[in-house]
């Protein structure tokens, strides 16, 4: 015989289990009827038995412990998702949680640039564990914090469904099991060829997406084999795509009246723009230079005497038609002294060619077989290949502060009495600054070429010792490899290139500018240095020499590999009848080697990325075996007040080579007194071991924006204690950070990072009424959930750890939050936010889940909701620190929840959609009144309709067109003052639809 794969389950089976453990009213089966006529009380040999994902026993009931979410692929193409990293980062799916998406362009985020991870629970992606037939799917992606699997290598045409455990399953699958399992269950093509495509083109353009695919199978007596071919492309979305993205202004309003208190650009009359940092008024200024306080003509908008119209200023553009005695001549003031520093230029169209969504083009390829041996138990042997590539880019604009040294040649004779800034900096060591130029550079970018292989090969079949029992024994081994590439500027060259010499007779002409060259050239002369461009109206304004141009600016190229390779194997079967039916047993063993090394540029190693992300390499190994049981133990069946009383048990024993072993259990209880009510809880325990990136992380520098110091504007925060912690440092009351926050992270191997424990409980009812036919079907569910983990391993966050800081009345004294930043020497910030051990973090919560069904004229209807209820998303970083909720914050719905309905007649099916995020507010968080502050920090509810409408034709073709987002519905907006992240005037969160009203298209046929 031809087993089928052991954690797949027919689609009768998936049907009675989407219904009976109201797994997914957001995505349901094709076959609704089978589920509704199904009961517990039905023969058992009627029905097939298979693994589930949650358990690694064959079934042949269908209540589970725990709630299992079923997403079938005709829904997720009913519902217009192109990919199946868009399936699984969907609000249904995801409850509310925060995932990385494309959206992330330009943040350093785990995976690197251009991958998507999962985290459910909002537990994060390493907490969360993925399959594919039911084993491991490895991390992959670019640069050093690999520690998840990248949804993008999974493929998507021969998915069969998609099973979602929202439960602790650590005891059962591992140490990251931790807020649940994906389980990708693909479909068998015995004979036959399906090909496929789909676009999605959005109204507003930009964005695209397009995937083409073939699948196809075929079998003999004995063998079977199967596959697909697919290729996914979507274009990118810049800034300049959408209205909410083109003018990224402050969003401050009066408290009171609501009217915009935002700085109205004089040239324009409108509210200024800082589209680059997505920061507000902190955005980054070009065409401009600073230097010390100078008398001087100021321009429109400008403080100056009403009667010379002159002033003092720090910060000047250029403008030629400005002479006179006593002022700076060529120059017009934009900042200094009692002007505020928003004159100056911020804006320019090529900022606008950053991307919103970056573009990527991924092909996958999968083929699976199997050939029975007619031996060892009447076995198949069976194999898995996976190979995929991913191609992505991410657009970004770069501003450039050049800092002339002071007494530089390069300065011409009328600003050489500057002295903008007695410390040297980068550019200038050992020097004071003269001038600085602030330049609009122009756009660079980020790229990957990413490639994974998972190979697979195993065998399964009658444990013949025993009757009745299996076992399924594989190997595989996966390995992931990326070349990922930055453009950016090189500092050694800036610096040689910037301190410049007369020239010696016979120098080399290429490299002589107005009579300079590097001195590097004249102590080295084979150094070839190129000399930076005197100060001029041309280098302010951003038009550069070619050659100086091509000699500091290079791309840079890293490479990242990660290797995972398993031996797993397990038993199972029943070991002894009891009164209410078999006792049923699963024993396993696993083990796992993985291997991380990451390798940046030399340039990146080095720190010579001039204002760029620097980081050092990665590289790490691990091992890991464990040894693993399960029971399932039916205790009453049958019975008055007790159709089913089962309880389940499962323990697992780890122990890794970098910090050793612990031992994990879980139990579960299945009680129905009635055929139609069923009650279902669990308690859990986890031992999660940290990632090879969260311990080998080497030091990592990044850069937040800068409207993330709590001390911009500090005179006006409503916080006293901000205020007086302000005032402490800075003595500015109207400061405004200029400088990106410099964030560090680096791994907690040195920080004697330890091991996370949690507890996971949760209990809840499953109601499923029987009723006359005239009133259809109904069901109902309630899953209660608490997860709690002890020494969590993450990072804090550098806008948490400077919150916490900057509201602590004992700041800097204190020795807790304030431990991790320290107000440098220029008044910038940095931040240690590196991996450690978190005192705790509960996540508790409930889901509700709904279904209906019920003949409608011709043809049937089909109702499913779903809604998740946080009722806590707490943290506490050290046992002395408040625990602290975020539940209902900006970006931290307290409410999620999804609804569609179907209707479905002869060969037409309809659906209708929508997604609703709950509004949220931070103002409690930031110690802010909401009454008096000018900060806009709360939104309202989201909600986004979705209608589609699938033709299956006779000649086995299928059609599918809908249309997503239908009221074109933009996300909300936040003010700048919010420390959390913005997409120009919207918050950062992929919840939120940025690409607008998009129609889709789908056609499908079969040979």
């Amino acid at each position: 015989m031809l087993f089928r794969n052991t954690l797949a389950c027919g689609s009768a089976i998936g049907a009675v289990l989407g219904l009976t453990a109201l797994a997914s009213p957001a995505f349901a089966q094709t076959e609704p009827a089978a589920a509704a006529t199904t009961t517990a009380a039905d023969d058992a040999s009627e029905v097939e038995q298979v693994v589930v994902v949650g358990s690694r026993i064959r079934r042949d009931i269908f209540n589970s412990p725990s709630p299992v979410q079923v997403i079938t692929r005709e829904e997720s193409t009913l519902a217009g998702f192109a990919s199946t990293a868009s399936i699984l980062q969907s609000t249904s799916v995801t409850g509310g949680g925060s995932q990385i998406n494309d959206s992330f362009s330009g943040y350093v985020t785990t995976g690197g640039p251009g991958a998507n991870t999962l985290s459910l629970r909002n537990l994060g992606p390493s907490r969360t564990l993925v399959l594919l037939n039911g084993r491991r799917v490895s991390p992959a992606g670019a640069r050093g914090s690999i520690g998840s699997a990248d949804l993008n290598v999974l493929p998507n045409a021969i998915i069969e469904r998609v099973d979602i455990l929202q439960d602790g399953a650590s005891s059962i699958y591992g140490s990251d099991a931790v807020g649940g399992v994906v389980n990708i269950v693909t479909r068998s093509e015995s004979d036959g060829l399906t090909v496929e495509g789909q676009y999605s083109k959005t109204e507003s353009g930009g964005g695209d997406q397009s995937r083409f695919s073939i699948v196809g199978g075929t079998s003999g007596d004995r063998w079977n084999i199967s596959g697909s071919f697919e290729v996914y492309e979507r274009a990118d979305l810049t800034l300049a795509d959408r209205d909410w993205t083109r003018c990224n202004a402050d969003g401050f309003r009066n408290p009171t009246t609501g009217a915009s208190l935002d700085f109205i650009d004089p040239l324009t009359g409108q509210p200024k723009c800082y589209p680059i940092t997505g920061g507000g008024s902190n955005g980054v200024t070009i065409n401009t230079i600073g230097t010390s306080t100078a008398n001087g003509y100021g321009a429109p908008g400008s403080v100056v005497d009403p009667v010379t119209g002159q002033g003092n200023f720090n910060r000047w553009r250029p403008n030629s038609a400005i002479t006179g005695t006593g002022v700076l001549n060529g120059f017009e003031g934009v900042g200094g002294g009692s002007n505020n520093s928003n004159v100056r230029d911020t804006f320019e169209p090529r900022m606008l060619k950053r991307n919103l969504i970056s573009p990527a083009e991924i092909w996958t390829g999968y083929i699976q077989g199997a050939y029975e041996l007619q031996a060892l138990g009447d076995a198949e042997a069976y194999f898995e290949v996976l190979v995929n590539n991913r191609t992505s880019s991410q657009n970004s604009y770069r501003q450039l502060s050049l800092d002339y040294y002071k007494g530089s040649p390069l300065i011409p004779a009328h600003l050489q009495f500057s002295t903008f800034q007695t410390p040297p900096t980068t550019l200038t060591p050992g020097r004071a600054v003269g001038v600085r130029a602030f330049i609009g550079w122009g756009d660079y970018t980020s790229d990957q070429k990413n490639t994974f292989q998972k190979y697979t090969g195993g065998i399964r079949g009658d444990f013949l010792p025993l009757e009745g029992w299996r076992y399924d024994a594989y190997a595989s081994i996966a390995h992931s490899r990326s070349i990922y590439g930055l453009e950016t500027f090189l500092t050694d060259r800036m610096i040689a290139s910037l301190d410049v010499v007369a020239a010696p007779a016979g120098t080399n002409p290429a490299l002589v500018r107005n009579g300079f060259t590097c001195r590097i050239n004249v102590t080295n002369p084979g150094s070839n240095c190129i000399s930076a461009p005197p100060l001029n109206a041309q280098t302010i304004g951003g038009i550069m020499p070619a050659d100086w141009r091509n000699y500091i600016w290079a791309r840079v190229v890293g490479e990242t590999t990660f290797t995972e390779n398993t031996v797993s194997a397990v038993i199972d079967g029943p070991i002894f009848d009891l009164p209410a039916g078999p006792l049923q047993g699963a024993f396993g063993f696993e083990t796992r080697g993985s291997e991380i090394d990451d390798s940046p540029s030399n340039a990146s190693v080095t720190g010579n990325m001039l204002d760029l992300t620097s980081a050092a390499i990665t590289r790490g190994e691990d091992r890991v075996w464990e040894l693993y049981g399960e029971l399932d133990v039916p205790l009453i069946k049958d019975k008055f007040l007790a159709q089913n009383l089962n309880l389940s048990l499962s323990a697992r024993y780890t122990n890794y080579d970098t910090i050793g072993g612990d031992t994990t259990y879980k139990v579960g209880l299945v009680y129905s007194p009635t055929d139609w009510l069923m009650f279902r809880g669990g308690y859990g325990t986890s031992f999660r071991a940290p990632a090879l990136f969260e311990q080998f992380l080497g030091a990592t520098t990044s850069f937040a924006n800068a409207a993330g110091d709590p001390c911009n504007n500090y005179g006006v925060n409503a916080n006293p204690t901000v205020r007086a912690n302000c005032a402490s440092e800075l003595n500015n009351p109207t400061f405004n950070q200029t400088r990106g926050i410099l964030v560090v992270q680096i791994g907690g191997e040195e920080n004697q990072l330890e091991p996370e424990t949690s507890t996971n409980v949760s209990f809840g009812a499953v109601f499923t009424p029987k009723l006359p036919d005239v009133f259809g079907d109904i069901s109902f569910a309630a899953d209660y959930y608490k997860v709690e983990i002890e020494d969590g391993v993450s990072r804090f966050g550098s806008a948490n750890l400077l919150s916490l800081c900057y509201t602590d009345p004992n700041f800097r004294t204190s020795g807790a939050f304030c431990g991790f930043s320290e107000r440098r020497a220029d008044n910038s910030l940095r931040v240690d936010d590196s991996y450690l051990n978190l005192s705790l973090t509960i996540t508790e919560g409930i889901d509700y889940n709904l279904r209906y069904m019920r003949q409608l004229g011709e043809g049937s209807i089909r109702l499913n909701a779903r809604i998740t209820q946080y009722l806590d998303q707490s943290t506490q970083v050290t046992p002395f620190s408040a625990l602290r909720d975020g539940n209902g914050t900006l970006n931290n719905p307290e409410f999620t929840g999804s609804f569609d309905a179907t209707y479905q007649q002869d060969a037409w099916r309809f659906r209708w959609g929508f997604e609703w995020i709950a509004g949220t507010d931070s103002y409690a968080w930031y110690g802010v009144n909401p009454a008096t502050s000018f900060y806009d920090l709360e939104v309202g509810d989201y909600f986004l309709h979705n209608l589609s409408v699938q033709y299956n034709g006779a000649q086995d073709w299928t059609a599918t067109l809908g249309v997503r987002n239908l009221e074109d519905k933009d996300p909300p907006q936040v003010s700048s003052g919010s420390p959390l992240n913005r997409v120009g005037n919207a918050l950062l969160y992929s919840g939120y639809d940025y690409a607008g009203r998009t129609f889709f298209l789908n056609v499908r046929k079969s040979f």
